[in-house]
């Protein structure tokens, strides 16, 4: 399925969000606060997250075909909070060199195997966006500022979660079905499951299905990644399909 968004719209969409995650971190009162949709974790160790990561996605871009993600000596995170912005700049930075170095058809460790998506470093920038948008969400919830995805990220997000979260080949457990999503922005989606999987694709038009959940791209997305309940959807059929879903766990 062809990506909607050029490699260099991934490119700057990283860093969009990026400067984002910087802007509610500056603006927190404290880094000890915690973060309601990560369990456990509080506003440092989310930053510590995506500075540690984005330093081992550059180091793992850079080093191309591979059967693991490499393992750099990582550059710590600063005590002096003044100077976390720029740590966290130069480790996005780090991944933005390496793939613009790369270009996006260079083949690399990517983190999944059995998926729809491309074994890619053009793969990578596209998650890339994803895993940082949602983590800016998660920021901005935490000082009380939640701001809905950009639009452009969230209904690539949408396309991006099926094939790469969804999509399978393990055998679907249950009896086959359809589930469609559909988003207030004029773009539609199927997963087929079946006893050959999971396989996501792009429709023309509405979605036809034995589920079809309907919201903004953000608000799918962010259901998707755990970060609001369903309800935030409409939903049109039988709801045990998203729930099988949910709680599905291929082999």
């Amino acid at each position: 399925m062809h990506n909607a968004l050029g490699f260099s719209d991934l490119l700057r969409l990283i860093d969009d969000r990026s400067t984002a995650f910087r802007s509610a971190i500056a603006s927190a009162s404290s880094l000890d606060l915690p973060v309601p949709t990560c369990p456990g974790w509080t506003l440092r160790d989310l930053a510590w997250h995506i500075g540690e990561r984005r330093q081992i996605w550059a180091a793992t871009v850079a080093a191309g075909p591979a059967d693991a993600k490499a393992d750099p000596e990582i550059e710590p995170m600063p005590e002096d909070r003044d100077a976390l912005p720029a740590w966290l700049e130069k480790s996005t930075q780090a991944l933005l060199d390496a793939l613009t170095e790369a270009g996006p058809d260079r083949e690399c460790w990517v983190g999944w195997t059995d998926s729809q998506s491309e074994r890619t470093t053009g793969a990578v920038a596209r998650h890339q966006i994803q895993e940082i948008a949602v983590h800016t969400y998660d920021a901005q919830l935490t000082i009380g500022e939640p701001q809905p995805l950009p639009e452009e990220v969230a209904v690539d997000g949408v396309e991006e979660f099926l094939l790469t979260c969804n999509a399978t080949t393990s055998p679907w457990p249950h009896e086959p079905a359809v589930l469609g999503y559909t988003v207030t922005e004029g773009r539609s989606w199927a997963l087929w499951l079946s006893e050959k999987g999971a396989r996501a694709e792009r429709l023309s038009g509405p979605a036809e299905a034995d589920l079809v959940a309907v919201g903004t791209a953000s608000d799918i997305v962010l259901t998707m990644y755990g970060r609001i309940d369903l309800d935030a959807l409409k939903f049109e059929g039988d709801v045990e399909v998203l729930h099988r879903l949910v709680a599905w766990e291929p082999a």
